[in-house]
């Protein structure tokens, strides 16, 4: 049976990851009050992210960006800024 988690994202009870994709304390608050569906989001976002800027994620400085939008994203209810990203329109 699948675990379900109140997503902070998407303010509902969700469907839960399978296991922890991240690393350390934030990897854990990322499993216990993410979905999988915000996750699949924030995966999308990154992606765009990491193109639109060129990231090289073996780059600190990279991966701390990455982190900081993660956070903001996931739990903060922020979107994602991407330059010259226009979202297709409704």
């Amino acid at each position: 049976m699948a675990r379900t988690v109140f997503c902070q994202r998407l303010q509902k009870e969700a469907e839960g990851l399978d296991f922890q994709l991240y690393p350390g304390e934030l990897g854990l608050r990322i499993y216990e009050n993410i979905s999988k569906e915000a996750w699949a989001e924030w995966q999308k976002k990154q992606t765009m992210l990491i193109n639109e800027k060129r990231l090289n994620l073996m780059d600190p400085e990279a991966r701390a960006l990455i982190e900081k939008e993660m956070v903001a994203f996931l739990f903060e209810g922020k979107d994602v800024q991407i330059d010259g990203y226009v979202p297709p329109e409704k």
